[in-house]
């Protein structure tokens, strides 16, 4: 902190009265007292967002009847799906919460508004390009993950329908990070909250054929899951239409400056998911053409528990994207600062708690989805070994969302690569020289420890302000 931070740290010092006709929750999020409030803005979130782990949970449950096809087909495109979520919610949709908070901290509401038709465009487009490469190549890509057979089968089918709706999904996440950056995270939670819970009997309805629905299989649970995304983007579209959120939709002119806003932080933002999935979808393959399918299958439901971290942290991530960087617009560093490290140890303290529990009980989290043995083995050694550092990859996403708010995500970048060319490099050594399983875990797992040490360390000593000054 010390010399970066005061150096940049431009105080408000300016009439009461212009501070009393800032909106409310600008103004709440400016002086209010840092860890009620943010308590206060998290809980929706993180409430919502173990709704969702909830369902995705309930989806792979009844998958898992099906069959070990089945299930190791869902492993094979699950880390494309967590992918495009984690782009358009958390990566673009970080860099268009974040413009949006810094154009109300600074009163710029003209371009708070126009921000969200940009939002819309920008998320848009990548859903339709994302979807085309999906559908174009998806075969080969689950092939060289060791995908084939039934699994193979079952993974395209179940891909072909998530992708055709992908569009839907990233315009959901456009307009929920819209209504977020001006401090509502309310609104998107309940939208979040009421679709999670209809697609609990949705889903197993379409996969199993009850009642009036067809049994479709695997396709069932992806049709559930398309047809939540869109009707949270119609929702939550007309929300931002209505003029009931601080930053409207409406029709305005293109400018790329405005465009660069939001590109600056969510394309770096984008490179950082694309790090978090290679790291899974390298490390999947690796375990694939060494030990087998079933040894995926284990893998990957084991490492879901990881993925399912990445929601929980963003329901701490959402307001501290939005509160640091209200406080940057506004000039006040050293506050936004304090809200970074303050969600960085609430994210470490409860991502740790759960892969500790994980790490100490692996079998009744694997035993819900199959009684495979050789896949409740290889899976035990995974959160054995990687579930007690679940605690720095919290730490580290937290401080990557608050480096969203500030729009400076170099350090965060750095820390991605790191760990990639960790698990890249001495996790396909390890098994050139041991051939052993948990010795690839034990490189997973000190991958996390350097991801989130590495950020911690660089943020608290002031790097966001440094990189500003450069």
């Amino acid at each position: 902190m010390t010399a970066a931070v005061a150096a940049s740290d431009m105080s408000l010092a300016e009439p009461a009265s212009e501070r009393a006709a800032l909106n409310p929750r600008t103004l709440a999020m400016l002086s209010a007292p840092i860890l009620p409030l943010l308590l206060r803005l998290a809980w929706p979130n993180v409430l919502v967002m173990l709704t969702q782990s909830s369902t995705g949970l309930i989806e792979t449950f009844f998958v898992g009847k099906l069959g070990t096809d089945a299930l190791t087909g869902m492993a094979l495109v699950f880390p494309g799906v967590m992918l495009m979520q984690m782009i358009s919610a958390g990566a673009m949709g970080g860099g268009i919460s974040s413009a949006i908070a810094r154009a109300l901290g600074a009163r710029r509401q003209d371009e708070a508004d126009s921000l969200v038709l940009h939002a819309f465009i920008i998320n848009g487009a990548l859903g339709a390009i994302f979807s085309a490469i999906m559908l174009m190549f998806g075969r080969a890509i689950y092939t060289a993950l060791g995908g084939h057979g039934g699994a193979l089968d079952a993974a395209m089918i179940y891909s072909n329908v998530v992708f055709t709706g992908n569009i839907s999904l990233w315009l959901m996440n456009a307009f929920a990070s819209a209504i977020r950056g001006a401090g509502n995270m309310l609104t998107p939670a309940l939208v979040n909250l009421v679709g999670a819970l209809l697609l609990v009997p949705l889903s197993p309805a379409l996969i199993f054929g009850i009642g009036p629905f067809p049994a479709l299989g695997i396709a069932g649970g992806a049709y559930a899951f398309v047809t939540y995304n869109v009707a949270g983007a119609l929702f939550l579209g007309w929300y931002t239409m209505s003029g009931r959120n601080l930053a409207r939709l409406h029709l305005a002119k293109l400018r790329w400056p405005l465009f660069s806003g939001i590109l600056r932080v969510g394309l770096v933002g984008t490179i950082s998911s694309v790090q978090t999935n290679l790291v899974i979808i390298c490390a999947t393959a690796l375990v694939g053409t060494r030990f087998g399918e079933s040894a995926i299958a284990g893998f990957g439901t084991g490492v879901r528990l990881e993925y399912l971290l990445v929601p929980l942290v963003f329901g701490f991530g959402a307001p501290i994207v939005a509160m640091v960087g209200t406080n940057i617009g506004a000039g006040q560093g050293r506050r936004a600062l304090q809200i970074a490290q303050m969600g960085a140890g609430m994210s470490f303290v409860v991502c740790e708690i759960i892969g500790l529990a994980a790490a100490v009980f692996p079998t009744p989290w694997l035993g819900l989805f199959s009684n495979n043995a050789e896949m409740l083995a290889s899976g035990s050694a995974y959160l054995r070994i990687v579930g007690p550092l679940y605690g720095f990859f919290g730490m580290g996403l937290a401080l990557y969302f608050a480096s969203q708010g500030a729009g400076r995500l170099l350090v965060p970048l750095l820390a991605g690569f790191v760990r990639l060319l960790i698990t890249l490099l001495f996790g396909w050594l390890a098994l050139a020289v041991t051939g052993s399983l948990d010795v690839l875990f034990a490189v997973l797992a000190f991958g996390l420890f350097a991801y989130g040490t590495i950020i911690a360390i660089v943020v608290g000593r002031g790097g966001w302000f440094r990189t500003a000054r450069a």
